[in-house]
């Protein structure tokens, strides 16, 4: 990858860029509209929303303007919403799609996203069941071309399982991924089964920019953190989802494409302790 509109291919050929603007914890309105619409300016395009961010539609304006401002097609923009907790099951997945994609004001996503797995805290025994029943409506979606690509988030490889099974199995796994978070058993579980991992927050908490170790290895190189723990993840294949909204910082989390990291340096990575975690859990989260 030499450059942030480069893309990995995904099983059913969808292109997708290799980094992409998370708007995550972005506050809708102005804020959004604004911060989307410079990505794009700045030359990002992978922007990637869900519906529980509350802050859609200003997304989604931010796309209109950012792609008459850069000059550019819709076809020339990858975006991404997710089905959240309260629409699992089929009737209420294909509702919430529809929702998002008035909301966004598009006539299709390019990623959709079931954003957590059931799990037996919050579905009980027959969470995999559920998570098959929400699949289903994300393989209609996909067969009747709301959506270009299907996918999952923060799913482990037991919850992947069944899924695997279907006509149509995932194309993305997005997962929480950084420094001091290394989802290694997830990774190659999705590697081996031709799944596309993206992470979100992949800077992690502001505590990884008070870690010594990474803090050392920026020094090294001659590197912001931030350029450390995004570099990071695309030595990894993983495609990682910086939220910035200072135009600065949004701008600058696409410089790094100039420098590699040494095996050393990603094994120091690798082994460190946890650190930045989120402390979200997918086998137990309950957040409706």
């Amino acid at each position: 990858m030499n450059s942030v509109n480069d893309c990995y291919e995904l099983r059913n050929g969808v292109k997708i860029p290799c980094i992409g603007y998370g708007t995550w914890q972005t506050p809708d309105g102005e804020t959004a509209v604004k911060s989307v619409r410079y990505a794009i300016e700045s030359g990002y395009r992978h922007i990637d929303g869900a519906a529980v961010y509350g802050n859609e539609a200003s997304v989604g304006q931010g796309i209109k303007e950012g792609l008459k401002a850069a000059g550019i097609k819709r076809e020339e923009l990858f975006v991404t919403s997710k089905v959240w907790n309260t629409d699992r099951g089929y009737d209420k997945t294909i509702k919430a799609c529809e929702k998002s994609l008035k909301d966004f004001g598009l006539d299709y996503f390019d990623l959709y996203l079931i954003h957590w797995p059931a799990n037996e805290v919050n579905c009980g025994k027959e969470w995999d069941e559920m998570n098959l029943d929400t699949w289903r409506a994300m393989t209609d979606l996909y067969q009747a071309g709301k959506v270009r690509a299907v996918g999952v988030s923060n799913f482990l490889p037991h919850h992947l399982e069944s899924l695997m099974k279907m006509e149509v199995p995932p194309m993305v796994d997005q997962i929480e991924c950084h420094p001091g978070l290394f989802r290694r058993e997830t990774i190659e579980y999705c590697k081996k089964n031709g799944i596309a991992v993206e992470a979100w927050s992949p800077m992690g908490s502001g505590a990884i920019f008070q870690n010594q170790t990474v803090k050392e290895i920026a020094e090294k190189y001659k590197k912001s953190i931030a350029h450390i723990c995004i570099r990071w993840c695309m030595q990894h294949d993983v495609i990682p989802l910086p939220k910035s909204v200072t135009p600065s910082r949004i701008k600058d989390n696409m410089n790094v494409f100039d420098f590699q990291l040494e095996q050393e340096d990603m094994d120091k990575i690798d082994r460190m302790e946890q650190a930045g975690y989120s402390g979200n859990d997918p086998d137990t989260f309950h957040v409706f």
